[in-house]
């Protein structure tokens, strides 16, 4: 199945990389069009996911990812229009100039071709996937866990509909249809067929695909995040901080996952934590460091100092998203200077790692590796570049 996949995808990416912008969009805005004209075709096949995962005692916060409402699918819509709106990232001059020898060199960007996807329980990530992939000249090859088929199926279906209906090869984009475990093996193995591999899910998953990937992958998506609360800070700051980015969506992988707090402000701030958050279950124990809960449980440990903060986010995170609360500017710039994460923050909420939020539109995954891209991957990241080279018969 992947192989054929792979064929016709690349055959697909051939045709899409010179392709026009102009004509990228079209197909961008019948894509969102589809989603809205047949959102009740959507919302019905999530239904079924969503049964099959209460039937099988999948936890809330978990249900909550695999969940579509009409404001979802209205989202995934405008992630599509956002992505459509910015500008071309194929064909841009990125470097180069006119040589001694009058060889006039251009480096110019390029799609990478074809992009596979491995990720778990989150539907949108099929239409954002999708329209990231297009718009960069990619043709992409999806697979979805098992717990999202039917609602996953729906939407690739939809979008590959439009995209033919606008003129392109319905194949930019395919959804591999067996999720058994070997149909990932065989995507890890498609050397020639997929140029990149993106998994985007739980620190397994991730672990599992770099790993065991013979095509080149880009890391994303494990989040241990911590807040650190520093001896400096404000506390009823640092509270709705940690109340955001720990319950406002703790499925997700810029979620809090451990508080660190300074021994200084320990005393005071637990009990305000413990207070604000009832629905919280809070453990200090060692067992629960480096843990990405996806749900209202939080880890909490004391410290002594800014140092051990910073040595204990070195050990147990996953260079994901990291925070420190603190009025001290030597501080802050001490943690961010430290701090090796694709997201620093001082004094906001770690949810804000996003690719709308950072202003890039939607993205397709959160690299946390330092090769090629990192933090929130958007357009410019999905595509490499070339040099073409122009002379007048200069020889070596």
């Amino acid at each position: 199945m992947i192989e054929l996949l792979g064929t016709n995808a690349q055959q697909a990416a051939t045709l899409l990389a010179i392709s026009s912008s102009a004509v990228r969009d079209t197909a961008l805005q019948a894509m969102a069009d589809a989603l809205h004209a047949q959102q009740g075709e959507i919302l019905a096949a999530n239904e079924q996911d969503l049964a099959a995962a209460r039937e099988n005692n999948m936890r809330e916060s978990l249900q909550d990812r695999l969940r579509l409402t009409p404001e979802r699918i209205a989202g995934m819509q405008q992630g599509i229009l956002d992505i459509m709106q910015q500008s071309d990232p194929l064909g841009l001059v990125l470097g180069g100039g006119v040589r001694p020898n009058g060889l006039r060199i251009q480096q110019v960007s390029v799609p990478l071709g074809v992009v596979g996807m491995i990720y778990e329980a989150r539907p949108n990530v099929t239409a954002d996937a999708a329209a990231l992939c297009l718009k960069s000249g990619n043709a992409v090859i999806l697979r979805g866990g098992r717990e999202a088929i039917h609602s996953n199926t729906a939407i690739a279906n939809i979008l590959r509909g439009a995209i033919a209906g606008a003129g392109l090869p319905e194949d930019c984009v395919q959804l591999v249809s067996d999720t058994n475990r070997d149909s990932a093996t065989a995507m890890m193995q498609a050397v020639g067929l997929i140029n990149v591999l993106i998994p985007r899910g739980g620190a397994g998953l991730i672990n599992a695909v770099v790993q065991n990937s013979r095509v080149p992958v880009i890391e994303t998506g494990a989040g241990v995040c911590h807040t650190y609360v520093d001896a400096a800070a404000d506390l009823d700051m640092a509270l709705a901080i940690v109340e955001n980015a720990k319950c406002s969506r703790p499925s997700v992988c810029n979620a809090c996952e451990t508080v660190l707090m300074h021994a200084d402000v320990a005393e005071k701030f637990l009990p305000m934590m413990t207070e604000k958050m009832p629905q919280v279950e809070f453990r200090h124990d060692e067992a629960s460091w480096g843990v990405e809960f996806g749900d209202l449980t939080l880890a909490v440990r004391v410290v002594a100092s800014l140092d051990e903060a910073v040595a204990h986010i070195s050990r147990w995170g996953t260079k994901h998203s990291e925070c420190i609360v603190t009025e001290s500017y030597a501080a802050a710039q001490a943690f961010a200077q430290q701090v090796d994460a694709a997201a620093v923050y001082v004094n906001a909420s770690t949810r804000y790692t996003d690719g709308g939020e950072f202003g890039l539109g939607a993205e397709i995954g959160i690299a946390t590796q330092k090769l090629h891209a990192r933090g929130p991957l958007g357009l410019r990241h999905l595509t490499s570049s070339k040099y073409v080279v122009f002379g007048s018969g200069q020889c070596r």
